[in-house]
């Protein structure tokens, strides 16, 4: 029983984490996606890829916060050394940004081609792709990092 309340814990605990490192991701996209297709040109499409800056410096500043609030909040430090977690928590997180990223041009080319009213805030079409992205992406990125990093 007390295994099932403390895994109940670390989920709940990782969901916070990956939402505080989700606003940090979204809320530096808009700010990226604003602001980077004044210096880039490109930014808004380079060769059929929208906002590949934005993305990727986004998504390394999620990163960054998750790193550090899965170690402080989430979970126990696994076997490894802090310098192979940290190494083994990047590599999951650079084929998780390429997951991510890919998700994100299929659904901003593909599926989310309106604005979102929400009555206090409108979503553009680049918003609610970020967002759908960052949903899938942290469920696979939960069992990775629990089974590999961490050691479970």
């Amino acid at each position: 029983m007390k295994e099932i309340l403390l895994r109940q814990k670390q989920v709940l605990f990782f969901i916070i984490a990956g939402g505080l490192s989700a606003i940090v991701e979204i809320g530096s996209f808009k700010v990226f996606s604003t602001y980077l297709p004044h210096l880039f040109a490109r930014e808004t499409n380079f060769y059929g890829v929208h906002y590949p800056l934005s993305n990727i410096f986004s998504t390394s500043c999620g990163i960054i916060t998750n790193y550090f609030l899965s170690i402080w909040f989430v979970f126990e430090r696994g076997k490894h050394s802090k310098r192979k977690e940290f190494a083994y928590f990047m590599v999951v997180s650079f084929f998780s940004t390429l997951v991510s990223l890919g998700f994100f041009q299929v659904f901003y080319s593909f599926i989310f081609k309106d604005n979102i009213n929400l009555i206090f805030y409108t979503l553009s079409p680049e918003m609610i792709s970020k967002i759908a992205a960052i949903l899938l992406v942290s469920i696979l990125n939960y069992s990775v990092k629990k089974k590999v990093i961490f050691n479970g």
